[in-house]
């Protein structure tokens, strides 16, 4: 189920320009934004929540650099859940379902497949005013 962002009780974003650094930035904004909501860095959701978020971030730089020189993170979190988004210009929504591929080491799938291990929900969402899209990660907690 999609949670919107609206309804989340805590809310951050985050706009990097599309660069390696942006992975690091978002990782470590992340860690301290959860951190000063009182979710704990060694709660279980924790760990792949920052997993997922860097691979997300990283195939935007990847793949969606040529027409995006920004890359949009939200994070955002109610008492039973943490939601995660990343959104960018390029309009190609890459398919979750993709199989698993040994040279680009398994990327959105290998995502999807750890948000259900962790009973969450993976979505692709056209971004209509920008033309773009985003991926939004919602995680237990």
């Amino acid at each position: 189920m999609f949670t919107p962002l609206a309804k989340l009780p805590y809310r951050h974003v985050l706009t990097l320009p599309t660069d390696p650094s942006a992975v690091r930035i978002a990782r470590e904004t992340a860690e301290l934004t959860l951190n000063a909501w009182g979710i704990g860095l060694r709660h279980p959701t924790v760990d792949p929540a920052l997993l997922i978020l860097s691979e997300l971030v990283t195939n935007s730089i990847r793949h969606a650099a040529v027409l995006s020189p920004q890359v949009t993170v939200i994070y955002g979190a109610s008492r039973d859940r943490l939601v995660v988004a990343v959104h960018d210009a390029h309009p190609y929504q890459p398919p979750l379902e993709k199989p698993i591929d040994d040279n680009d080491g398994g990327g959105l799938a290998t995502i999807k497949e750890l948000v259900l291990d962790l009973g969450g929900t993976a979505l692709v969402r056209p971004d209509t005013p920008a033309g773009g899209k985003g991926i939004w990660i919602t995680l237990p907690l």
